[in-house]
């Protein structure tokens, strides 16, 4: 009898284990972030007399697939250069939990999944967008990363793809509603990324990458380009309101959330620290969502 529960422990443990190293591999907390984002742009472009259930599920799904099939294909580009970071060193292909093999096969069945249930259950722009974003982040923004700060602008363009395919989705075109809530995430990823690429800095530059701007440099310049982009958006945020997406109530949010996120840069500026600009990396994770949940609550009737 002891012999059989070892045993069972055992199995239920490699399969526990299986489970977080795939889960790992997909990016599962930032696919999962990545997916609320194009839900909130489905529930703002949904404005039918019924919710569209069978596209909100079939965007969900597929857009989750389709991220985790992007950050998958992302670690296996970068599994060598994982191996030299401590943030990413643990992953499941440096500490060889999956063959390079497996993860081949995995990320490829997520990718056609994804895209199937795009192209079924939403509308071939969504799908068409989806792929997009797919080959943007895994073929140009992944090997730009080792050549120069250009690979944030490109890779802030599938990092604001997620609520763009959640309007289209739900409407089937691209209308200047789309553009804004676009827009928003867009410029919202340069604070974002620069922010990370302050922090990580050794770690970056053991892998060769060089994403912060003026020359890669921890300083004023890059500080004041961090502010800049912060700074715009203060009037991207009320942009849904001033056109009737949204209510006054949102806006009122957006530009405290705002004024409270650009705050953070001007400490950046100050000191030129480690710890202002983790600061203002916790600042734009919380921004997008409290930004985002008050456009929703302020839709919904």
């Amino acid at each position: 009898m002891r012999t059989v529960e070892v045993t069972d422990h055992a199995i239920s443990t490699l399969i526990t284990g299986r489970i977080r190293a795939y889960a790992d591999l997909i990016k599962l907390r930032l696919s999962a972030l990545v997916t609320f984002s194009a839900v909130f742009g489905y529930i703002l472009g949904d404005t039918g007399s019924s919710f569209g259930w069978s596209g909100f599920v079939g965007l969900a799904l597929g857009g989750f697939l389709i991220s985790g099939a992007s950050g998958a294909a992302n670690e296996i580009m970068e599994r060598d250069l994982d191996k030299l970071m401590k943030r990413t060193q643990n992953r499941p292909l440096p500490l060889q939990l999956i063959s390079l093999q497996e993860a081949y096969w995995f990320t490829s069945l997520v990718a056609v999944l994804g895209v199937a249930l795009l192209w079924a259950f939403t509308n071939p722009l969504t799908t068409w967008l989806g792929i997009l974003s797919m080959v943007l982040y895994v073929f140009v923004y992944t090997p730009l990363k080792r050549v120069g700060p250009i690979a944030v602008f490109v890779g802030a363009i599938p990092g604001a793809m997620p609520p763009l395919l959640g309007w289209t989705a739900a409407t089937g075109s691209i209308t200047y509603e789309a553009l804004i809530i676009f827009g928003i995430q867009f410029i919202w990823q340069f604070p974002h990324f620069w922010a990370i690429a302050w922090v990580s800095d050794e770690d970056y530059k053991r892998a060769g990458f060089k994403l912060l701007p003026s020359g890669g440099g921890q300083d004023l310049n890059t500080a004041i380009q961090i502010m800049i982009y912060t700074l715009f958006l203060l009037p991207l945020g009320l942009l849904p309101s001033y056109f009737g997406l949204t209510g006054l109530n949102s806006g009122i949010v957006a530009t405290i959330c705002g004024v409270l996120f650009l705050a953070q840069t001007f400490s950046l500026m100050r000191d030129c620290s480690r710890k202002s600009a983790l600061k203002i990396m916790f600042g734009s994770f919380l921004y997008l969502p409290i930004v985002q949940i008050a456009y929703l609550l302020d839709k919904l009737p």
